[in-house]
């Protein structure tokens, strides 16, 4: 059975170029996990019941077909 290597000895032994690409990845996860980015907004929901005087005319459904044939034609 083939012996395990630490990361150190597999990093030394890697050619400059693989070792910058890992340096870039190893960056990029730093990044994705500590990197305090803009603080996302919450999502306003002042749609919301902006439909009300049609529920009794339309179902749901019939509503979310008839605004998908508006935006599919204005495409």
């Amino acid at each position: 059975m083939q012996e395990r290597k630490s990361l150190d000895e597999i990093i030394k032994e890697l050619p400059e170029e693989l070792r910058k690409e890992l340096e870039d990845f190893a960056q990029f996860l730093w990044e994705r996990k500590f990197r305090q980015g803009p603080k996302r907004k919450k999502l306003l929901l002042t749609w919301a019941g902006g439909l009300k005087e049609y529920r009794d005319r339309f179902t749901s459904l019939e509503l979310q077909k008839g605004f998908r044939m508006v935006f599919k034609n204005e495409l």
